[in-house]
């Protein structure tokens, strides 16, 4: 049985690598070089073949897919159980486009053979460029079981890698695993390196994540996508860390060679905000707002510094723009209320925070807008009510025992109101001087 090599198109998934199969043929053309690309030249052989096969799989080599797909279809009326003609018309299928007739011979192949590596590595690949991530973890890891014949290191590493990737969101710990063996059977790539920077991550081990990181920096071209992805990455610990003055030279220098990078951009305007520079970092966002509109996460970022700098406007006009889209989007609903209440709309915010703590009743800093809206809109009872819920989420403040003592003073619960006052008072400190004076003088109304 004749071997041969095919570079795999790069899947959204995980880095490509080479990688053998049994057959005299590539991988499935969704992993499979692209058509300029020069056809497998091994010759290894496994002892004699079947005349049909052979001619089937030449004809494969040379990309004549059609031509191939006449000679197995007879070949397999008359041998439908032949493993390695089902995988042949698999792959013919493949590159034809048609996934389902391919996926169809994948599976024909591995029914009649179980062990066979490649149809088992090739479906997991097909399905894992379909996004059908949970079929592809099954194929692949029941490849992952089995060996190339004769052994292939590199395509066994193609499969690990490809299965690392699709493990990384849901079981890092096996994904970590997935890794190291197919680091075990080919060198190691900067794609690699990355994929151990984010699984180090995630496992909470940062020094390791920074090194590996760093790695990738050191070996990778300025401008290229892994220096992108790396940079990212690295500031994203340090922003973890608040090691701001660290991330900033970082990021500046990805983004020397990454300017339109919407992940460093959006690292920066944070960066820069944390370290006390909201309008350099608001200039950031909104030159990437103005090339990434419809990006939530970016519009979310900008009216949020847009409230802490009291341009309020503006960020009630994104506010809207993104509720339009999100309506039940209980965080954006509270960072909506919280830009009505600071710029003094209090009749308009209450409905807002309403929803909002209705969607997500632990938002305890909801509760607390709501409460204070309520207060300065002249609805004592809501004020009370707004506070007996944030009291189950959060502890009390100077503020809440303040917002409540007048809010029962209203209500003309004065033994409660002189209690509420008294505690305000209790631990206030000096924080809140007007506070302080009114609390004071309504005690002694309230005595009389």
């Amino acid at each position: 049985m004749r071997l041969h090599t095919a570079l795999l198109l790069t899947l959204a998934l995980a880095p490509c690598a080479a990688i053998v199969h049994a057959q005299n043929t590539p991988l499935p053309p969704g992993t499979a070089a692209p058509p300029d690309a020069p056809a497998s030249t091994s010759t290894a052989k496994a002892g004699p073949q079947p005349g049909p096969l052979n001619i089937a799989e030449e004809k494969l080599d040379a990309r004549d897919y059609a031509g191939a797909r006449a000679v197995l279809l007879p070949y397999l009326s008359a041998h439908p159980g032949d493993a390695r003609a089902l995988f042949d018309l698999g792959y013919a299928e493949d590159a034809a486009g048609d996934t389902a007739a391919a996926e169809a011979g994948y599976r024909k192949a591995i029914a009649a053979d179980p062990k066979q590596f490649e149809a088992q590595a090739a479906l997991g690949l097909l399905l894992a460029n379909q996004g059908r991530r949970t079929d592809a973890v099954t194929a692949l890891q029941a490849a992952a079981l089995l060996t190339p014949a004769p052994p292939d290191p590199a395509a066994q590493a193609q499969g690990n890698r490809t299965l690392a990737r699709l493990l990384e969101p849901s079981d890092p710990a096996a994904a970590r695993r997935a890794l190291i063996a197919a680091l075990q059977q080919s060198p190691e790539t900067p794609p690699d390196t990355l994929l151990a920077a984010e699984l180090a991550a995630a496992a909470g081990d940062t020094d390791a994540a920074a090194d590996a990181y760093g790695k990738v920096l050191a070996a990778t071209p300025a401008g290229s996508p892994a220096q992108a992805e790396a940079a990212a990455g690295l500031a994203h610990l340090l922003i973890a860390a608040k090691r701001y003055p660290e991330a900033e030279p970082v990021l500046r220098k990805a983004l020397a060679s990454n300017p339109q990078s919407p992940a460093l951009n959006s690292e920066l305007a944070e960066v820069l905000s944390a370290e006390g520079k909201p309008e350099d970092s608001i200039a950031v966002l909104e030159t990437l707002h103005a090339g990434h509109p419809d990006d939530s996460a970016i519009s979310t970022m900008l009216a949020d510094l847009y409230t802490q700098t009291g341009d309020l406007d503006k960020a009630d006009t994104l506010y809207q723009q993104l509720l339009a889209t999100h309506p039940h989007d209980a965080t954006l609903l509270a960072a909506h209320g919280d830009a009505l209440v600071r710029g003094k709309h209090f009749a308009e915010a209450i409905p807002v925070l309403q929803e909002a703590t209705r969607l997500n009743p632990s938002d305890g800093n909801a509760w607390s807008g709501l409460a204070f809206a309520a207060s300065q809109a002249g609805q004592p009872q809501l004020v009370l009510d707004a506070l007996a819920m944030r009291s189950k989420v959060m502890s009390e403040t100077p503020a809440t025992y303040f917002l409540a003592a007048t809010a029962c003073d209203s209500l003309h619960a004065t033994k409660r109101a002189v209690e509420l006052y008294r505690q305000f008072l209790s631990v206030a400190g000096s924080g809140f001087p007007d506070e302080t004076w009114q609390a004071k003088h309504r005690l002694i109304a309230l005595a009389k």
